[in-house]
């Protein structure tokens, strides 16, 4: 009688349900960590729309801060100009409600005149995740004051447009 050579059917299936163990432990601290990065990026995206829009409106001050979000972008190649003011990624600029999104973020920057105010004196800008606990679980918002803000997203959450609301939201930690 010859030793047979490979595997028995029982040390294939052992090994295949040490793959499986292994994968039902890693597989959510990889989603998890990809859901911190979507918000990472979120955050960092708000800190990128306040930037531009600080250059805004230096740049067109009768205007004052953007009207919205697709201000601040333009399609490449961008020339400059109020309504395309090239100052934002087109990904980011294009990111809005009913799109594909960034980061599994969508994004909404809003100039806001307030009363007496002959432009746009102030800005919302502010993101909410596209799937509520699998692109993220935050809304965030910030205004021309700088602070970032942060709630609990609830499904069906889109950014924020509005002073009011999101000077309501608590201050991110």
């Amino acid at each position: 009688m010859h030793p047979t050579k490979g595997f028995s059917l029982i040390e294939l299936l052992i090994v295949v349900a040490i793959i499986l163990v292994i994968a039902a432990i890693a597989i959510p601290s990889l989603l998890q960590a990809r859901l911190a990065a979507n918000e990472a990026s979120a955050v960092g995206s708000l800190s990128a729309i306040r930037s531009s829009e600080i250059a805004y409106t230096t740049a067109y001050p009768t205007v004052g801060y953007s009207p919205d979000i697709a201000s601040l972008g333009g399609p490449s190649p961008c020339t400059p100009s109020s309504s395309t003011a090239c100052l934002l990624d087109s990904v980011l600029s294009a990111a809005t409600p009913g799109s594909v999104g960034k980061s599994g973020f969508f994004f909404l920057a809003t100039g806001i005149v307030p009363g007496g105010a002959i432009n746009n004196a102030a800005f919302v800008a502010a993101a909410a995740p596209k799937l509520v606990n699998s692109t993220g679980n935050h809304d965030y918002c910030s205004t021309n004051d700088g602070v970032l803000r942060s709630q609990m997203a609830n499904v069906g959450d889109v950014p924020v447009n509005a002073l009011a609301p999101c000077l309501a939201f608590p201050v991110a930690q």
